[in-house]
């Protein structure tokens, strides 16, 4: 998205992450969109009463999702992201 933060020269890269910088306003090309569209599937599509029972929703959902990480690995993965994998 090439928000400041993302690419600034300040930002101390591991040596084993290669940054594979995507074109500003595509989220079709962002794994992470997905991540939310799953999200909001999951718990997210519906009104609301509160500001808090949207947070509870949230967090209960991403909950559900951190205990499903190959349901993560498979909502974002793209085959034009395999740098230097193997399928």
């Amino acid at each position: 998205d090439r928000a400041g933060w993302h690419t600034t020269a300040n930002l101390n890269m591991p040596k084993n992450i290669t940054p594979i910088f995507l074109p500003s306003r595509a989220p079709k090309l962002n794994p992470v969109e997905n991540v939310w569209q799953y999200l909001r599937q999951l718990a997210l599509k519906r009104v609301f009463d509160t500001y808090d029972a949207i947070i509870d929703a949230a967090c209960e959902a991403w909950q559900k999702l951190l205990a499903l990480p190959e349901t993560i690995t498979s909502i974002g993965m793209r085959e034009w992201a395999r740098f230097g994998q193997t399928p």
